[in-house]
């Protein structure tokens, strides 16, 4: 456990600190709007400790920033060490994808809603549940559904197999992902704007035939942009940089 002065006085920035607890990170110091999950055991480093209220951070696993109010400091303690990512084989990768789907699945069970910058359970966001089914292999992927699709290898959809990652959003950005089952189905938490308030599995249609299908998967076929497949897991910049 760590206090105000204590991270005031841990210069120069960046000092890294060990979650004790899962934690709230959020996108601004007023502390409104939740941004990310912090998992119990993620390490985070302080970018900035000026203002009392929210000290500015970065997760160190995928280099995601966000803002932790200085009243959760005592779920914090300075690291042992820094945090030092491993490369992962791709065929290790493809051995790991039927762990990751369980993990989606079995989240899929449990009482749940989606909620925005969700990552711990048992509410998540969309690209929250697939950062969360691959750490619980030991495989890091970036945060948001953009970076996701940004980080994987573009597949064409009729190509797709179980582990996928499928991208959906406006043809200038990927807003939502969803993990490929197999068969053209795909598990992912969905607001309730899309017809479900929670995780769920549904269906790449054809195009040309979508009104015999539920309303869920019609709203995200319309939105559809394409898929991608982890053949990697994610290295922090500053890792990249040594």
């Amino acid at each position: 456990m760590v206090s105000f002065a204590q991270i005031q006085a841990a210069q120069p920035y960046p000092s890294e600190y060990a979650c004790l607890d899962n934690l709230n990170l959020y996108d601004a110091p007023d502390l409104k709007t939740l941004a990310t999950q912090a998992v119990a055991g993620r390490q985070l480093r302080v970018i900035d400790a000026l203002n009392p209220q929210a000290i500015q951070v970065q997760l160190c696993e995928d280099d995601y920033p966000g803002w932790l109010a200085t009243e959760d400091l005592d779920l914090i303690e300075l690291a042992e060490q820094p945090y030092c990512a491993q490369p992962v084989a791709t065929d290790q990768i493809q051995r790991c994808l039927p762990q990751v789907m369980t993990y989606c699945q079995q989240a899929m069970q449990q009482p749940n809603y989606y909620l925005w910058g969700g990552t711990v359970g048992p509410n998540y966001d969309c690209s929250g549940l697939i950062q969360a089914g691959f750490m619980a292999s030991g495989l890091w992927l970036p945060r948001d559904a953009y970076q996701q699709e940004a980080f994987v290898q573009p597949v064409e959809t009729a190509a797709l197999q179980p582990g996928d990652l499928i991208f959906f959003g406006t043809p200038k950005r990927a807003t939502h992902v969803g993990l490929h089952l197999g068969d053209g189905y795909y598990i992912h938490s969905s607001g309730k704007a899309q017809g479900r308030n929670g995780i769920g599995i549904d269906q790449l249609l054809d195009m040309n035939n979508l009104e015999v299908a539920d309303p869920v998967s019609q709203a995200y076929m319309q939105q559809l942009r394409g898929a991608g497949r982890v053949v990697a897991s994610y290295m922090p910049v500053s890792d990249e940089a040594i």
